[in-house]
């Protein structure tokens, strides 16, 4: 098959060539219009059909490979190893979707998950999809305020969270951080749903806590019916950070994103049912939601999750996960690899991997020396590709599963399929030529899977995304890049106030508000600055209202560590600055606006652009000062 014919046909007939691709799932009800985009930029998908995910990626597999392996859940941190084929599985999640029934969780409930890698996040997921019940997921590392303001958001009927999670063998506490929460939030939900790993103590509230073992029990022999949802109701919501300190809810439907997870596990990622498929973020990403719990089960593989480090016990750790599962596709992230490829190299020859047949490499942009030295360790395809938690699934990649193209070192590839990706002129909108800088933008709609609006705020959703340029709406994916004259693009770092810390993408300006609440912090500039391990990390300049208070190398050591330990309190050890600076003043154009990329740059030894609009350069020079110790 030739890419270019097929992609052709994806962006010139959606209709028919999406109207295909959904036969790649199961429907309960036929759709009646393949697209409804009546209302651009809000695209309609398979309108009027009915599906459920849960459906598609556990029940129809039970009739034809009940006994196979469908969820594999590993800690490495509480040595403990547990498979469950597709009726087991089905078993786990009708048990948990008969719990949830029992607490009062119907259709259209939302339901926040605050969990660590277990299999009972995975059932909790799979048990909202099955009984229409909304799911957030919250990244276990995130902070009580930053729970709290997802808590309000999302005004969740129902928490499920666990004792503790673990890293390093140390066990990370929830429950204080969600009892902290629940406390800022002014919402309060009826009830939590806790699993009890005997980690940590816990206290339990009464009248509002309950145990998820307990419950169980009483829900063991459950069979609790698909709940059958139209195309486009929603199926989760999933908060991203933003250039303002409220993150966002990316709401997902249920049909759209059924489809393009088949279609990208078919054409991406090569799946094929009976295999395994190995991807090593975590749920409360959206990698955890398309590429460990849904897409590989919706494509009857077998999914590990995996709670734990990759160089403990040691560093051969994943190899050996890939040697014992057979694993044939595996999704990490270019940080992990680069702190793989600084361990001891046996370990990469210890495993029989031979049953793998690629690794894909998404989250940061991919640098050449990473990919190479991965690639002749494994010898196998090394893929690249570029995304976003607003799509859902890959933008930019090789599809390897319609045409064979090469890769190129840099580059995380082509345009996928449905997404009419262009290069736009940041100033007059038109669109760059060959190996011009622009804004990546897409061209509505957005193919299926992608985002259906911000939650509870269509019109965010249309400022946010679609209004980057006055005169054409286009989403902004507020990234640099440029496209080459064989059509790949190159992602060159993010034209707004994101930054991307080993894939975890974090807004600088919730950084800069959480230092800001500092008793003695008057003011703060948080960038994001290029990290070899990382990709970047966060770097905060701060103005200190009594400067006396770290005016020696000890005070200013014991400042820097109160201020970091605010952010972690506030927002999560994920979001702390990797330095807090002192400078008396911060460089700001003479209108009073932050010079952020001008700080960047300097942080990066590169030069910090056009300086006619500074008020005093001089705030450049304390800056320099202050980095150079």
């Amino acid at each position: 098959m030739n890419f270019s014919d097929f992609y052709k046909e994806s962006v010139d007939n959606p209709q028919a060539f999406w109207g295909e691709e959904a036969k790649l799932i199961d429907w309960k009800v036929p759709f009646q219009e393949v697209l409804d985009y009546s209302k651009p930029p809000f695209a309609k998908w398979f309108v009027g059909g009915q599906t459920n995910l849960c459906h598609n990626a556990v029940d129809r597999w039970v009739a034809t490979q009940a006994d196979q392996p469908a969820l594999i859940a590993i800690s490495t941190e509480t040595e403990t190893e547990q498979v469950y084929s597709f009726s087991q599985l089905q078993a786990e999640v009708e048990r948990t979707a008969a719990i949830m029934l029992s607490l009062g969780v119907s259709k259209g409930d939302r339901v926040l998950i605050y969990m660590p890698m277990i299999a009972e996040a995975a059932f909790a997921m799979l048990a909202c999809a099955r009984i229409g019940a909304i799911h957030s997921v919250v990244f276990g590392g995130f902070a009580a305020n930053s729970l709290s303001t997802r808590i309000d958001d999302a005004k969740p009927k129902l928490i499920v969270s666990a004792d503790a999670g673990s890293r390093g063998g140390k066990a990370v506490a929830y429950k204080p951080l969600l009892d902290e929460a629940i406390g800022l939030a002014e919402f309060k939900p009826s009830n939590v749903l806790l699993i009890d790993r005997k980690l940590v103590p816990m206290d339990l509230v009464a009248g509002r806590d309950v145990d998820y073992a307990t419950l169980r029990a009483q829900h063991i022999d459950a069979q609790v019916p698909v709940t059958w949802l139209e195309s486009n109701e929603a199926s989760y919501i999933l908060y991203t950070s933003g250039t303002t300190g409220k993150p966002k809810g990316v709401q997902r439907d249920v049909g759209g994103y059924a489809v393009a997870l088949a279609s990208s596990m078919k054409y991406n990622f090569c799946g094929n049912p009976g295999e395994a498929f190995f991807a090593t973020s975590d749920i409360g990403w959206v990698v955890g939601h398309s590429y460990i719990v849904y897409g590989p089960l919706i494509a009857g593989m077998a999914t590990i999750m995996y709670e734990g480090l990759p160089v403990r016990p040691d560093p051969g750790i994943w190899w050996s996960i890939v040697e014992k599962y057979k694993v044939t596709r595996m999704f990490s992230a270019p940080t992990a690899v680069r702190v793989l490829r600084k361990q001891p190299p046996e370990y990469m020859k210890k495993y029989d991997l031979s049953s793998l047949k690629a690794l894909y490499l998404a989250g940061e942009p991919l640098d050449e020396t990473t990919s190479q030295w991965i690639s002749d360790e494994l010898q196998v395809p090394i893929i690249d590709n570029y995304w976003q938690t607003e799509t859902g699934w890959p933008i930019l990649s090789i599809a390897k599963g319609i045409e064979d193209q090469p890769t190129k070192l840099g580059s995380p590839g082509v345009a996928m399929y449905g997404y009419k990706v262009k290069v736009l002129n940041e100033v007059t909108g038109e669109v760059c030529g060959a190996n011009e800088k622009g804004v990546v933008v897409i061209d509505g709609p957005l193919p299926p899977g992608c985002m259906q609006t911000v939650y509870g705020d269509d019109k965010r959703f249309v400022d946010t995304y679609w209004t980057t340029f006055a005169n054409q709406q286009v989403y902004s994916t507020f990234d640099w890049g440029i496209r080459d004259a064989d059509g790949y693009y190159f992602i060159l770092g993010r034209t707004d106030d994101v930054i991307n810390v080993a894939g975890h993408r974090l807004g600088t300006r919730e950084i800069e508000e959480s230092i800001s609440s500092h008793h003695n912090v008057s003011e703060v500039a948080v960038v994001g600055v290029e990290d070899k391990l990382k990709g970047q990390v966060a770097v905060a300049f701060a103005i200190l209202k009594n400067p006396d208070l770290a005016n020696t190398p000890e005070t200013r050591a014991a400042m820097e560590k109160e201020i970091m330990g605010v952010v972690d309190h506030q927002l999560g050890a994920v979001a702390r600055p990797a330095r807090v600076y002192f400078v008396p003043q911060l460089p700001k154009t003479r209108s009073g606006k932050l010079l952020r990329r001008s700080i960047q740059a300097i942080c990066e030894g590169r030069s910090p652009g056009d300086l006619t609009a500074i008020e005093d350069p001089a705030s450049l020079q304390q800056i320099m000062g202050v980095l150079q110790g």
